[in-house]
């Protein structure tokens, strides 16, 4: 019987401590599958639902042969895009935090490329970046790739389907010939298999089937409605379905800007999430989500990859996905480790066909209950409102700010009237910082920190709207 305990791996004792400290028990079945390989030094395909402890997989085993004396780039991984290639770079940080002097870059278009070029020349261990930023520095000669022993494609499918192709071919060709080379992709359509016969050696394929896992933990309901009326049935299915937090996926940009005016005219806590959004904007729409002082979140698949949500109670299919996968993976966000969630799809009679292929490939079956008339006048706000509000600081990982100098500079004087309790999720950003409060105490928070410092320094501070 195959083990699943962290403590039987052949890693580092820095990072079994990190892995014990986090509280990571068990291994997930991509882990168990893969990562003996990976540290075996193998080539492998990796096929797995979203959510499935992937990063790690490949993340513990690319630590463990890091060698910190070399400050030359000696892993790469690229992806689809800046959302999900900072998720990779922070699960990198949070796993290595043993590791003295490691240097993780982020190559994406987040900030300039001059400063993520003084960044390499200074030293840097492992780049995480997307494929056009990326050929960009080696284009301009920015990036020493002689060191590189493994290289990732994360979400290998979606760098195709966004038309990456020519520029992962261009880089691959830029790479030492002995390296070991990982795939990690949803579906993998014949491109990618060509591209994992060019650019492997003897590839091992794991493919962790728990698709029937995934449906049977999600509730997934269909509404059925003609295109005219599709708005106002979102607007009866947030009435009748009320959540703390919320992620509505259109196939536009143009309807998820639509969708979400339309929703803050009822006082909601809503934000838009697509393409067109500059990555400061973006930065902070997806950190009021994840720490809660945003309800709903209005978005487009590709803006909205790499977004990590620790509880998501609703995904709400706006439009239909061309593809069941995308279907699978939209659906998949929400529950997550052994919670219950729920999957709402509002459809058309032509979609029937469509409908099935998802039922078929989610494992699950639809519910297709009434939809009541209850409320129809008007969202209920306070069904759909946080009891969270965020602030942003004007400091940040470059300013050397931890989550534990502004918990510390909100709670630390003597007689303050705000606890542990008020204060939520804690996210530190390059230049900015964003924090949660309780929505009854954002005042006191926000006094504190315009009046008092952190690591003996004054920032600015402000409510985030």
């Amino acid at each position: 019987m195959e083990t699943t305990d962290f403590s039987s791996l052949d890693l580092a004792p820095e990072l079994l401590q990190v892995v014990q400290e986090l509280g990571y028990e068990e291994m997930t079945p991509i882990q168990a599958a893969s990562i003996p390989l990976i540290l075996d030094g193998k080539d492998i395909i990796g096929q797995s639902k979203t959510g499935s402890g992937k990063t790690a997989a490949f993340a513990l085993p690319i630590l463990n042969t890091l060698d910190l004396e070399n400050r030359n780039i000696q892993a790469l991984i690229l992806c689809p895009t800046r959302e999900l290639a900072t998720q990779v770079v922070g699960e990198f940080r949070k796993l290595g935090r043993r590791y003295e002097g490691l240097q993780i870059l982020s190559l994406t278009g987040g900030q300039t490329g001059r400063e993520q070029a003084q960044a390499m020349e200074r030293g840097v261990h492992i780049a995480v970046g997307t494929p056009g930023r990326v050929l960009d520095h080696l284009n301009r000669e920015r990036m020493d790739l002689n060191d590189i022993a493994t290289l990732v494609l994360d979400e290998a499918d979606k760098m195709f389907d966004m038309g990456f192709a020519a520029e992962i071919k261009a880089i691959l060709k830029q790479l030492p010939t002995k390296r070991q080379t990982l795939f990690f992709s949803a579906t993998f359509p014949e491109e990618i298999q060509d591209l994992s016969r060019r650019y492997q050696k003897n590839p091992l394929k794991i493919i962790v089937e728990d698709a029937a896992e995934t449906g049977t933990s999600i509730e997934q309901i269909v509404y059925d409605s003609s295109e005219s009326q599709k708005s106002d049935t979102l607007m009866r299915v947030l009435q009748q379905h009320p959540a703390k937090s919320t992620i509505i996926f259109c196939n536009t940009k143009a309807a998820v800007n639509e969708l979400a005016e339309r929703i803050a005219e009822y006082k909601v806590s809503v934000a838009a999430l697509h393409g067109d959004l500059e990555q400061r904007e973006r930065d902070r729409v997806m950190a009021t989500f994840r720490n809660g002082s945003t309800a709903i979140l209005v978005a487009t698949d590709v803006a909205a990859r790499g977004l990590d949500i620790d509880h998501l109670e609703q995904v709400i299919n706006f439009d239909l996905p061309a593809q069941a996968e995308t279907y699978v993976h939209r659906i998949g966000r929400t529950g997550r480790a052994g919670r219950e969630g729920r999957a709402i799809t509002i459809a058309s009679p032509v979609d029937t066909m469509k409908l099935l292929e998802f039922e078929k490939l989610s494992g699950g079956a639809f519910l297709r209950p009434t939809l009541g008339f209850k409320n129809q006048h008007g969202l209920n706000p306070f069904a759909h409102q946080s009891a969270m509000k965020t602030l942003s600081i004007s400091g940040g990982r470059k300013d050397k700010l931890r989550p534990g100098d502004i918990l510390g500079a909100l709670t630390n004087k003597e007689g303050s009237t705000l606890t542990g309790a008020d204060i939520g999720k804690i996210e530190i950003h390059d230049h900015i910082s964003y924090v949660a409060i309780s929505s009854s105490m954002v005042d006191t928070a926000l006094e504190k920190l315009r009046t008092g410092k952190i690591k003996g320094q004054k920032f600015q501070a402000r409510l985030v709207k």
